[in-house]
């Protein structure tokens, strides 16, 4: 009975992968057509069944790019950048699609360390530090394990050299996992989607406008009251805006 289930699924999921395939290439041949819209549409079907990758992302922000639909290439673009995060090409349609934005605001200046911070903490996501971690822990207790077991002074010192060495590395490392997981959970970035939005003092409509922001302009979520969100930009300006106007990344 197991075996028969087992089979089913792979069934299952090999129909569903080839259906996708078609899905994928029926868009790629709408999209080198110019039927932007069609190819669009060739690829949410993909997405309704809940398979993700930087590609499809990648192409429908092309799509919605030529379409002129700014904020939801922006979107895609980003959605593609987390998945493939060191990907060139992503990052250049990225920024062309940015320039596009009506909205030209100038981010915080960063100090030293922050910018040191983020080089090193962006090589892995929170996850692949925890993993690394664990490798240092590994190698720590093997280096201590042949710097006991040696009689050799100079591979006992090579040992002991090694498992400070390895040391340094488990705290720097378990650092940069408790760090990046406080990153992920504090960054709940989103994409304005509206074609502008009134920026409130206050979550209601009564309040005064603070500012007014545009299509494609990304900004960070910092809470919630029902429908209004209270959005910070780069430029380090707060306010609250309905939350029907953004989407989530």
């Amino acid at each position: 009975m197991k075996n028969k289930f087992l089979i089913l699924l792979m069934i299952i999921s090999s129909q569903i992968y080839s259906q996708n395939r078609s899905l994928f290439e029926q868009g790629k041949s709408l999209y080198k057509a110019e039927k932007y819209q069609e190819a669009i549409l060739s690829w949410m079907k993909i997405l309704d069944h809940e398979k993700h990758s930087s590609e499809l992302y990648f192409n429908l922000g092309n799509a919605y790019y030529k379409l002129n639909n700014i904020g939801p290439s922006i979107y895609y673009f980003e959605k593609a950048l987390l998945l493939a995060p060191n990907d060139r090409d992503i990052k250049n349609n990225l920024s062309f699609a940015e320039n596009a934005r009506v909205d030209a605001i100038d981010p915080l200046p960063k100090t030293i360390f922050y910018k040191w911070y983020h080089t090193i903490s962006d090589i892995l996501t929170f996850d692949g530090w925890a993993y690394t971690s664990i490798f240092f822990v590994f190698i720590c207790v093997l280096c201590f394990l042949m710097y006991y077991f040696s009689y050799s002074e100079i591979i006992k010192r090579f040992f002991f050299i090694s498992s400070a060495i390895s040391i340094f590395s488990l705290g720097m490392s378990l650092s940069m996992a408790f760090f990046t997981y406080e990153d992920a959970i504090k960054n709940n970035p989103a994409i304005i989607f509206a074609e502008s939005s009134d920026v409130r003092e206050a979550p209601n409509l009564r309040s005064e406008i603070s500012f007014i922001i545009h299509e494609g302009t990304k900004v960070q979520i910092l809470e919630r009251d029902t429908d209004w969100g209270l959005v910070e930009i780069a430029n380090g300006k707060e306010g609250w805006i309905p939350l029907i106007d953004l989407k989530e990344l």
